[in-house]
Formats: C-alpha cells, structure tokens, sequence
C-alpha cells in the first residue's frame, strides 16, 4: 500500500483551477495534491486504511475519466466522489463487522503531523480526529451521519458543500449533524490527552506486566478500567471486553510473563497517540494503547488481528 505524509491541513487546501487540457500528467498532478485530504476524508469514514486506499484509487479512475467540463472546482468534485465511495463501501462493511469475532477497532496507522502542522492545538484537533476512541464511536453512526461528522468536524467543511457532497439539501445535513453530534458526545469517553503522561504510564505498565508485578499493574488501573481487544479470532486474546483492574491486571501480567525473549517493544505515535508496538521476529505482533484519566489508566486497546497490522508501517506516518 502506497502512504502519503500530509503536506497541508484539511482546511487550507487551496482551491486549484481546473486541470490543462494535455494530459494524463496534469491529471496526476492535480489528483496527487489533493491525495492526502482525500485519504484522510476515507480513512475517518472507513476505519481501515486499506479500505481507505482502495477508495481513493475508484475516485482517481472516476477522476481521470471524467468530462474535464462538469468539473468546476477539482478539490470540490474529488471529495464528494470519495464521500459518496467510502458511503457505500461503509454500508457494505457495516453488514459484515456484524459477524467479526470479538470486539473490533479500527485499522492502526501510524501519524506524524510533523511541521506541516505547527500549531499545536490543530495538531490536538487531527490527532483526536483519528483516535481510536473516536472512531469506535463513529461505528455507531449511519453511514451519512458519520460522512457529515467527518467532513463538518474533522475538515471544517461548510454545510452548503457538505450538503452538494451527499446530494441532500442543507437543513437536511444541519440535522444529520446534530445528531451526530449528540451520539458521539455521549458516546465517546473524555481522556486526558497529554501524550508524556500517556507515553510514561504506558512505560510503567509494560514494567509491570514483564515482571510479573500484579500490585504495580493495579496501581495503575483505574477502577472502571476497561480493556479492549481486536484479535478477530486470528490470535490469542479475549473475546469480550474485560473490565474490573483485577481481570484486566492479571490478564495483563499472564500476558506479560508468556512473552518470551523474542519480544522487541518499540515506541510509535499511532491515530495522533503515543502505543507500544510489540515484534517477533521484527513483524508486528501486537500494539497496545492506554487512555488515561486522572493520572490513571482508563482504557487499554489491544490489536492483534493480523491482517489489520500487515500494512502497519513504523518507518513512515501515513495520510490523516
């Protein structure tokens, strides 16, 4: 799969003339100045990267094919053709996350806003516009409710556009807002949010679990901890979500005891927050994130299933 690091924020992409009559090369140059924006938009509306990716490449065929005269605004005509794919690709796999084994996260990438984006609170903005708590909410969302969350609150897209984008009028999308608003309000836990805390309680909790110290991983744990697990079936870890410290804490320690000498951990930003990235063998095994609250571990996601961490690629951000 082909990454892209973002090179502009989602809400200053720059409007761009139509393309030159010539050419399949003007037709790329334009289509890749807008890819990451488009990548971004499919990701938040998907969950899965590689799902994402073959979205935007459908919108690059419809894009090189199409009647260069309909085509007023090109960043305008590729984000509602990404929209309207990610839609109905979402509805598609609504249908089948009703059989997944196991709880389900999203695909993990890995992000690194980087100077393109200095200003630390729209770093804050995108980071949490890709958490994985955030997304977890979203899946609770009709397809068009999460489009409009997507484009309103993660690229600050006007109401009118939005409303173009998903061909429905425009009191029709201030209410599908609303109440997206409203689901995810209630729906989505509130964390703190300071990577150093979050990245030194993740530290100590790796010490606790190799050596064994279950009284240390409590202290740790806050009490209406939840642990959270996406294995898919496709590898050891619980099917259910554990909550109580004691379950999650000896799972936790028994998890960290069975890792042999062949485990490697590494540090990575995963969806805008610090995780530990556990290798065998240098393939990724495993990837783990807290949520902290109070000082405290609230939330601990584990990802296991496979085929969600085969793309995961730690030597290079990708789109947001």
């Amino acid at each position: 799969m082909t990454t892209h690091a973002p090179n502009e924020t989602p809400n200053e992409t720059p409007p761009t003339p139509g393309p030159p009559n010539d050419p399949t090369e003007a037709l790329t140059e334009v289509f890749e100045r807008h890819r990451g924006l488009l990548t971004g938009v499919a990701y938040r509306m998907l969950g899965r990267a590689a799902d994402a990716e073959d979205v935007v490449q459908e919108a690059w065929l419809r894009w090189a094919a199409a009647d260069r005269g309909d085509i007023r605004e090109p960043r305008a005509y590729l984000v509602r053709v990404t929209t309207r794919l990610a839609v109905d690709r979402l509805r598609q796999a609504q249908t089948r996350r009703e059989t997944y084994v196991g709880p389900w996260l999203p695909e993990p990438i890995v992000t690194d806003f980087g100077p393109a984006v200095p200003d630390t609170a729209e770093r804050a903005v995108l980071a949490d516009s890709v958490s994985l708590a955030l997304l977890v909410v979203l899946e609770s969302l009709s397809p068009l409710e999460r489009a409009v969350f997507v484009l309103r609150e993660a690229f600050g897209l006007p109401f009118a556009e939005i409303a173009e984008t998903l061909d429905r009028a425009e009191p029709a999308v201030r209410q599908l807002a609303a109440r997206a608003r409203k689901h995810v309000d209630e729906g989505r836990p509130r964390y703190d949010v300071d990577p150093v805390q979050q990245r030194d309680l993740t530290e100590r909790f790796l010490a606790a679990a190799s050596g064994g110290d279950l009284a240390g991983m409590l202290a740790l744990l806050s009490p209406d901890v939840r642990l959270v697990p996406d294995s898919g079936g496709k590898s050891k870890a619980p099917l259910r979500v554990l909550l109580t410290p004691d379950k999650v804490g000896r799972f936790l320690v028994a998890v960290g005891q069975d890792a042999d000498e062949t485990y490697a951990f590494r540090f990575a930003e995963i969806n805008g927050a610090p995780a530990l990235v556990a290798l065998v063998d240098g393939r990724i095994d495993s990837v783990f994130q807290v949520e902290v609250r109070d000082g405290r571990i609230v939330c601990l996601y584990i990802l296991r299933n496979p085929d969600k961490l085969a793309l995961l690629a730690l030597d290079r951000p990708q789109s947001t």
